[in-house]
């Protein structure tokens, strides 16, 4: 298929894709991936526990060769989590390392090549239908704005099972014929110690990787450090750019758009930015009636895209159900500010992160960034919490060396406006974090 083509055109690489597990050359991986295809082929959709190894790509492999939808289960989910994703995808066969199983087929076939669960902060986790084209181009797309080619080596530690480990981690390989190594974990011994040109990592994973100097250092060959899924904090940007003369891409997507905005090899890297749409995708600010805001670099406001990567639609008890458009804009969920020479700033999802207060429109992610500066600070996030006079409060949830709250806010105070600083500071041994490294905001609301 066209998804894979790279597969049966690229030369063979006798460790194309290497994971703690073992290796697999190309052409071993192409023979054992098709002998799977020829096992699950008119299966409606199929599950595949997604452990970090060489079983999930040839898993991954097969299911596209077979033209099958794939559910990716995460290793470590729970049962309730797991029940539940297998029970709405209508999952027909579970491949698991040890062997395929096959299960009580709960729907028809689905048109689409994944089906990749939220994170259900909102409610229980729903499936996101997304097609081999959609994929295909957005891989493309990277591919220009990274000058990503056959040449280089990926290396990553990331979860199988979502947009930035899987689409971009394993099919981005597949598709454009690179090398894969996969360190099972993403620490920065792993990451020092194997070679490459790209690495990938979320956030969390940069910020360890920067309070180890040794480990950053070893990647200054590289051509490209890429952060996702989360804002990364302008000291952990700082730090890497210091450390190994590279400062790093950001980049912007969703589960139902893929990536859309990101940072290019051969261009600026802005700290607290993810950069600019990619090639055939477009990006609009609307307020909350829908009328379009100002790219100004300052008016924050709900961030619409229209791309050739967006979702089919979601999983629905009657099959798929395309999102809800305006003109063909879908709303992400995320706001945002846009530059006049067109680089994104994400402030954050609008549920959590816009915070209203006193009358002002304050990001929570620009008061967390002005807290991290602290030396005392190691992490921080940033939340609204209902106030009977201010309409939100600014309350910022800290892990922090010795320091007191009074000191955080009036450090604030003195690099902010003033209707910025908290005026709430709980000091906490850890946030609330999931596999992705994106702080659950709304775990800090509930406690």
């Amino acid at each position: 298929m066209r998804l894979l083509a790279s597969l049966h055109e690229s030369a063979d690489l006798p460790d194309a894709v290497v994971t703690p597990s073992g290796s697999l050359s190309r052409h071993d991986l192409l023979e054992q991936a098709s002998h799977l295809a020829g096992r699950i082929q008119g299966a409606p959709i199929v599950a595949v526990e997604a452990t970090p190894d060489v079983s999930t790509v040839v898993a991954v492999t097969g299911a596209l060769l077979a033209g099958v939808p794939i559910v990716p289960i995460p290793p470590d989910a729970g049962d309730l989590e797991r029940r539940h994703i297998l029970r709405d995808s209508g999952a027909a066969v579970m491949i698991t390392r040890s062997g395929m199983t096959e299960l009580s087929p709960g729907r028809d076939r689905v048109d689409g090549a994944l089906v990749l669960y939220t994170s259900g902060t909102t409610g229980a986790p729903k499936g996101v239908v997304v097609s081999a084209e959609a994929i295909a181009a957005d891989l493309d797309a990277l591919a220009e704005a990274w000058q990503w080619t056959a040449g280089d080596t990926l290396v990553h530690g990331l979860p199988l099972y979502h947009v930035h480990g899987l689409v971009l981690g394993v099919l981005g390989p597949l598709r454009l014929g690179c090398r894969l190594i996969h360190t099972g974990r993403p620490t920065p011994q792993a990451y020092a110690t194997n070679p490459g040109t790209l690495y990938f990592g979320v956030p969390t994973v940069w910020s360890r990787i920067a309070a180890d100097p040794s480990a950053a250092r070893a990647l200054t060959p590289a051509r490209l450090l890429v952060s996702g899924s989360a804002p990364l904090p302008v000291p952990v940007f700082d730090a890497l750019a210091t450390l190994t003369g590279r400062s790093p891409v950001e980049r912007y997507g969703m589960t139902e758009t893929l990536i859309t905005v990101s940072a290019r090899a051969d261009g600026e890297r802005r700290p607290g930015h993810v950069g600019l749409p990619l090639p055939g995708v477009s990006t609009r600010l609307v307020d909350e009636s829908g009328a379009p805001l100002p790219s100004d670099g300052a008016t924050i406001g709900h961030l619409q895209v229209r791309s050739p990567t967006l979702l089919d639609g979601y999983l629905s008890p009657d099959g798929v159900r395309p999102p809800d458009l305006t003109d063909g804009w879908f709303p992400t969920g995320d706001v945002a500010t846009v530059a006049p020479d067109g680089w994104h700033r994400i402030v954050g999802r609008a549920s959590t992160d816009l915070i209203k207060t006193g009358g002002y429109r304050v990001g929570a992610g620009e008061v967390e960034d002005a807290l991290l500066l602290h030396p005392a600070v190691r992490e921080a996030a940033v939340v609204g919490v209902a106030h009977p006079d201010l309409g939100e409060q600014i309350t910022a949830f800290v892990v922090a060396a010795p320091v007191t709250p009074a000191e955080l806010i009036d450090f604030v105070a003195g690099r902010l406006a003033a209707h910025k600083r908290p005026r709430v500071v709980h000091l906490v041994g850890s946030l609330p974090r999931n596999a992705m490294g994106k702080v659950q905001k709304s775990l800090l609301l509930a406690d």
